[in-house]
């Protein structure tokens, strides 16, 4: 039998927490501003989306201590047990000098009206431990989730790159007390379950995959949290009463990445960010649309299994996993099962999966070397957007004739949805300019989209037809040569 913990424990700055009493849906932006005061972190759009209240997390993984920023305002208490929350009072002592961050963006006028400031000195923060030098590109990536409408970034950009000459990350006190916390936080491990409050209050943060199995089983009311990047909107936005709520992001072994020969298992609790090395590895087709999906502190937070079992029409992972033919493992009370990705999805808010059946993992086959696959987000602004449409396009050729063919779409219908019509046009066609012209009315065969406020349902219909030109023509090199002749 499992044993259960009546108490949440955290470390807060260099305060250890533990709390028997604890709303299911408090969030940590409010636990930090009303419950103990501390008012750096800033509530702006209270979705995650401008980076104002951004704190960092810092989690075991292995014998490792990894801290990441992540949005306070859509992250609740009870995903904070045995982790190490980090605000922006914690980084240089009471009338102490400034941080090497603070100070950076102070000699290089980082700020103006400074309600965004203590969430960008965390984002830099939490780049410069890992990238000491970061690079352009990484320093972009990093503060991709966070809005600052004063300053036009730029003199932020030169505050991250001079941050190292204010000060070694070897200095740091989260480096150089790195293994103190690391010890404390070891013991706040005990493997039991965390069981705090009841009803809509109850908060349960299961022991094991196994114990979590057990736990929904019984609870099927339940909301399974992990990263909260849609389910924290729920709470902020909708103001929905949603517990008992069940936390599986520190569930040992739902971090986990199995690669095999063949394909890699995601399991259900692997954000975005842990997932973006094996990402890079085995599938790069995928790359820049990985590096779109959200800003910073939602990869941070965000996961896999998540995106996949909430069943969002605009889910960005689930077009290019279902033309890769990913399967979803489902669990209920231990007994498991896999449903192929695309049969997954059933209708609007409905997926294959019976109440108390809960998405463990993700297996995504490797693309073989023989086929060609990409990946387009169209959004309204580049970063941290939401899709108005996402298209995977898969491609297998024999001798200049369409093998087979793949094609899948987020945004275009009630659920991800492939395109049969137009896979079926193609197959069998020579992989041509004719062919791809020829099977561009199919789209309207399989697709029927909506208008709302990310786009017309005209405007997709378009998009996605010219995204198979753009796919046919990256796949050719027609586009670069008819550029030449343009020229």
């Amino acid at each position: 039998m499992t044993e259960v913990r009546n108490e949440l424990r955290f470390i807060l700055n260099d305060e250890e927490v533990a709390l028997t009493e604890i709303s299911a849906t408090r969030t940590l932006l409010d636990y930090l501003r009303l419950d103990k005061r501390l008012k750096g972190s800033k509530e702006g759009c209270a979705e995650g989306d401008c980076g104002a209240c951004s704190v960092l997390v810092g989690r075991l993984n292995g014998d490792e201590l990894v801290y990441e920023a992540i949005n306070a305002c859509i992250s609740f208490v009870g995903s904070l047990d045995g982790a190490h929350v980090v605000s922006v009072e914690h980084l240089s002592a009471a009338n102490g000098p400034m941080h090497p961050v603070q100070q950076a963006m102070v000699d290089h006028h980082g700020s103006q009206c400074g309600f965004c400031t203590p969430g960008i000195v965390m984002s830099l923060y939490g780049l410069w431990m890992q990238q000491p030098q970061a690079s352009g590109y990484q320093i972009e990536k990093a503060l991709q989730g966070n809005l600052c409408r004063c300053t036009g970034y730029s003199p932020i950009v030169r505050a991250a790159k001079a941050i190292s000459s204010y000060g070694e990350v070897a200095n740091d006190p989260l480096v150089a007390e790195r293994e103190s916390i690391k010890a404390r936080l070891k013991a706040l491990r005990d493997g039991k379950r965390v069981d705090i409050g009841t009803g809509k209050d109850w908060v349960i943060i299961p022991a094991s995959i196994d114990d979590l199995a057990a736990v929904y089983a019984e609870h099927p009311q339940g909301t399974l949290v992990s990263g909260a990047t849609d389910v924290g909107l729920w709470v902020t936005k909708f103001m929905r009463d949603i517990g008992p709520m069940i936390f599986i992001g520190e569930v040992p072994g739902m971090d986990e990445v199995i690669v095999e020969t063949g394909s890699v298992t995601f399991k259900a609790g692997v954000t975005y960010t842990g997932a973006a090395p094996t990402i890079a590895s085995h599938f790069p087709q995928l790359v820049e649309l990985w590096d779109r999906i959200g800003g910073e502190q939602v990869r941070n937070a965000g996961t896999i299994g998540a995106n996949i079992a909430n069943g969002s029409p605009i889910g960005d992972t689930p077009p290019p996993f279902m033309a890769l033919g990913a399967t979803v493992t489902l669990n209920k009370g231990g007994v498991r099962r896999q449903v192929l990705l695309e049969n997954y999805f059933i209708a609007y808010g409905k997926q294959d999966r019976s109440p108390g059946e809960f998405v463990e993992s993700v297996t995504v086959p490797v693309l073989p070397a023989d086929e060609q696959l990409a990946c387009y987000k169209i959004t309204k602004r580049k970063d941290e957007d939401i899709s108005a449409l996402c298209g995977a396009f898969r491609v297998k050729l024999a001798g200049g004739v369409v093998e087979s063919a793949i094609i899948a779409f987020g945004g275009m219908a009630a659920t991800p949805k492939r395109a049969a019509a137009v896979e079926a046009a193609l197959v069998g066609k020579a992989w041509s300019v004719a062919t791809i012209e020829a099977a561009i009315p199919a789209f309207a065969t399989d697709y029927q989209p909506l208008t709302d406020m990310r786009a017309s349902a005209e405007y997709r219909l378009l998009a996605a037809q010219n995204l198979l030109r753009r796919f046919f023509f990256e796949t050719t090199g027609e586009g670069e040569r008819l550029k030449r002749e343009v020229a």
